[in-house]
């Protein structure tokens, strides 16, 4: 029977020239970068240096250069991913309505903080891009990337700019706010897990927002409420803001 099922397995080169020329192929690859992603992360004792996401961005960048694969035919395949995106998003809302009664005496610590890392975070990209002289449309692209990825896309085909850059933005400022948060949080002295939660949702968004739960459930639940909080305020404040501005 075994010898009989081996001899009707087709050879891995045609199995391989199968993939090669599938969306399976990119999809497969995506799963299994983040798989690997968060193994290293779990092994490292949750070491936000050993970001997941960070990790499959840079096997998935490296494989599809290898693979000679052209950005669009990946994105064929990975789209189903990109499609959970904004559902993963809205279900960030459940640990919200959990951890609500918690709420009561910080609204207003956490409005006036919500208020004043959404300007900090736009005016200092924005600043920075200018003071190198980036291109105008590139600019858009880092004003909008101010909140999360999928709301940061929405805002970017309002305001003109590439939805794609604007996502890359958005996903590179939460990486490096998942990474370096608890550093700069410690160098801060800022112990309570709600203001570290909060602070990463605001800053560094969903893969913040990831790296908060993973520490601490209350962490976590702020962080969802700050990210929810941003991208609600970026949706209709930013592109007035662009319209005065630019």
């Amino acid at each position: 029977m075994s010898n009989e099922f081996q001899t009707h397995l087709p050879p891995i080169s045609e199995i391989w020239v199968y993939l090669s020329g599938s969306p399976l192929l990119a999809l497969v690859l995506t799963l299994s970068a983040y798989l690997l992603g968060l193994t290293l992360y779990e092994r490292s004792q949750r070491n936000p240096l050993a970001n997941p996401v960070l990790i499959a961005v840079v096997v998935v960048t490296l494989s599809i250069s290898v693979l000679d694969m052209p950005y669009a035919k990946y994105f064929e395949g990975a789209q189903f991913v990109h499609f959970l995106l904004g559902t993963a998003t809205v279900s960030l809302a459940i640990p919200i309505y959990k951890g609500f009664a918690s709420l009561k005496g910080r609204m207003g610590v956490l409005l006036l903080s919500l208020v004043a890392g959404g300007i900090t975070s736009v005016f200092t990209a924005v600043g920075v891009a200018r003071w190198l002289g980036v291109d105008e449309s590139l600019v858009r692209g880092l004003v909008a990337k101010s909140v999360t990825a999928p709301i940061a896309m929405g805002i970017a085909e309002r305001v003109q700019a590439s939805p794609t850059l604007t996502a890359i933005f958005a996903v590179s400022t939460g990486i490096l706010g998942a990474v370096l948060g608890r550093y700069i949080l410690d160098a801060l002295r800022v112990t309570a897990w709600w203001q570290r939660g909060f602070a990463l949702g605001v800053a560094a968004h969903g893969i913040g927002t990831s790296r908060a739960f993973s520490v601490h459930p209350e962490a976590g639940a702020y962080a969802s409420l700050g990210m929810g909080l941003h991208g609600i305020v970026g949706a209709v404040v930013i592109p007035q803001a662009v319209a005065w501005w630019f």
